[in-house]
């Protein structure tokens, strides 16, 4: 089967899962018109994922502070779901589980089948996808691999430059002001660059 991605700019595919209510599950409305940031995660088996989820989840309040909602989907089903609200630190992180395979297909996922008893029959890889406030996908970040995922603080800080001055999506050079800093970004994808202002 084929794999595609959805492209930055795009209306953000719906999210079918379930709330941990057993709701239909909803993104949070971000603050004065934010960014929401969606962290798609691998599930209960995932010893990385629940560290993540709990650094997400202990900072939830400070990424709202910055204007940002923040909620974590996976698809385990119904009873992965309250092993994870027994086992894992949650806190007041918005949550769904149960999200169909066709939903994790439409956000780009990479999914696998089972290869440990631990795991499921088949899960979604991690992601982090940014929604803007208009219900367009800002960046997405798609895994196939359960490590080397973004830190938080990077994402926070990164985030609310964007928000302040919310640069084009673009893939050639494109200079923007943040909120104390210039930064230039290099088409061959090379790191950030002060500019002098």
């Amino acid at each position: 089967m084929s794999h595609t991605i959805p492209m930055s700019g795009t209306a953000a595919p719906a999210i079918t899962a379930k709330a941990t209510d057993g709701s239909a599950f909803a993104l949070p409305a971000a603050p004065d018109g934010g960014f929401s940031v969606v962290f798609f995660y691998r599930g209960v088996h995932c010893p990385v994922c629940k560290m993540q989820i709990a650094e997400v989840a202990q900072q939830e309040a400070p990424f709202r502070d910055a204007g940002i909602a923040l909620s974590a989907v996976s698809m385990d089903d119904d009873d992965r779901m309250a092993r994870q609200r027994d086992e894992w630190y949650l806190g007041n992180l918005i949550i769904g589980h149960a999200m169909t395979e066709k939903s994790a297909r439409a956000w780009g996922l990479y999914l696998s089948d089972k290869a440990k008893d631990a795991e499921p029959a088949r899960f979604a890889e991690s992601g982090i996808a940014v929604i803007r406030p208009d219900g367009t996908i800002y960046a997405l970040y798609l895994q196939n691999t359960p490590f080397a995922r973004p830190h938080l603080d990077d994402l926070r800080k990164g985030l609310g430059v964007c928000q302040t001055c919310c640069p084009p999506i673009s893939c050639g050079v494109s200079y923007f002001r943040g909120a104390d800093f210039d930064f230039g970004v290099e088409p061959d994808g090379s790191d950030w660059l002060p500019v002098a202002g």
